[in-house]
């Protein structure tokens, strides 16, 4: 088992920035992702990275704004987000498991926390 906690959300104006932290419980070997859900919508895939960090990949909507990075050395991960922009405004969960854009891809995830956008 592998407890997740993400923090670091808030209110933010567009166009600045917010780093959400997601801390396990303990070392993983598992890839791990960024999700987030809007009200109304379903969850979707913001990005993700490899189990050492070699590799990332991103949802359209995220490359170029946004960094996912990991320090296995603390267990935890990182989504640096930039040039935020109102329509970011979702719950953002971090989820580890299998590398995949899908939510069944991954079988732990963290409580989310919130991030929202003002114009």
């Amino acid at each position: 088992q592998v407890q997740l906690v993400e923090s670091g959300g808030g209110l933010v104006q567009a166009g600045g920035s917010l780093r959400l932290s997601c801390a396990a419980s303990r070392r993983t070997f598992y890839a791990m992702a960024w999700f987030r859900q809007a009200p109304g919508k379903e969850r979707e895939f913001v990005g993700d990275i490899t189990w050492n960090g070699a590799g990332t990949s991103y949802a359209d909507s995220a490359k170029g704004r946004f960094t996912i990075s990991r320090d296995n050395a603390k267990n935890t991960m990182y989504l640096q987000m930039n040039s935020l922009k109102p329509e970011d405004t979702a719950v953002y969960f971090c989820a580890a498991g299998r590398r995949g854009f899908g939510t069944n891809e991954y079988d732990y995830w963290g409580q989310g926390t919130q991030v929202t956008v003002s114009s």
